[in-house]
């Protein structure tokens, strides 16, 4: 069998490749080249010096930034896959194809709009005098404190990527063979343990790719924890538009980007191995 890749498939492939070095590989060798630069007189200097990595390394405030998005985003990233799942499960496993279809159009609606938008629409319905809280008020509850904090990062958080989750387990479970399901049901297994041992083992891939979805775009949202979460403590994105604005500071700011970059394939790469590992290996 010949496994030589043809003329013909390495034309088609030729963009793809294209795009990868243009709009991925040069702007990260050259992100790697500025960490190493200096600024004298608020002007950048094309030395190789490694006083960036040692400044942002030794102080506590970034390392506290790290740990701060790392938790929020690892919490976005379970809370909305644990949220997203009952939905998922009823659209697959519930309803009709014409419903299926009407409901994945819904979930798409979302994307129509800038999520720069939906995240000031969010400011109105959680602040102090906010619709949510003049809701509660009627119940004799609250007000709570909804802005300005991780609840509202999170909220955030979930409003960015619920919809997509959603939409990949949908992907996912779609998948799942339903002769195994009408097998664990014929030898009387529960609702509950065909899901936790035949649908969710089936699924387990496209369920654990949607959750990295939520944590890579959580771990580099910028909006949620600026208008949303107050911007202090900031988180890395924050941070990395605090130092630019300091003395221009763009190399400093290169070495929290490169840190951001370095834990999303590490996190990735550990997912999707643990995505792909076979059951008992």
């Amino acid at each position: 069998m010949n496994t030589r890749p043809s003329l013909f498939s390495l034309t088609f492939s030729l963009p793809l490749l294209i795009w990868q070095l243009a709009f991925f590989l040069f702007p990260l060798a050259f992100l790697v080249a500025l960490s190493f630069w200096t600024v004298r007189n608020f002007q950048m200097q094309p030395d190789f010096d490694t006083v960036n990595w040692v400044k942002i390394y030794s102080r506590s405030v970034f390392w506290d930034a790290y740990f701060r998005t790392l938790l929020l985003a690892s919490a976005s990233a379970v809370l909305i896959s644990l949220t997203a799942f009952p939905a998922s499960y009823a659209i697959s496993f519930k309803l009709g194809e014409n419903a299926k279809r009407w409901m994945i159009f819904v979930l798409i609606i979302p994307f129509f709009t800038s999520y720069l938008v939906r995240v000031y629409s969010l400011q109105v319905f959680l602040s102090d005098a906010g619709i949510l809280n003049a809701f509660l008020g009627y119940l004799g509850l609250g007000p709570y404190s909804m802005l300005n904090n991780s609840f509202g990062t999170l909220t955030g958080y979930a409003t960015l990527c619920l919809p997509l989750v959603i939409l990949l387990q949908v992907f996912s479970l779609n998948f799942v063979n339903r002769d195994l399901v009408e097998a664990a049901h014929n030898m009387r297994c529960g609702r509950l343990r065909t899901v936790l041992e035949v649908i969710i083992p089936s699924a387990k891939a496209g369920l654990v790719i949607a959750g990295l979805f939520a944590f890579i775009l959580s771990f580099g949202d910028f909006v949620s924890p600026l208008y949303l979460g107050g911007g202090n403590p900031p988180t890395l994105s924050i941070m990395i538009t605090d130092i630019t604005k300091s003395g221009q500071q763009w190399p400093r700011a290169a070495v929290v980007a490169l840190t951001m970059i370095a834990t999303l394939l590490t996190v990735a790469f550990a997912a999707i191995k643990f995505a792909y590992r076979e059951a008992g290996k």
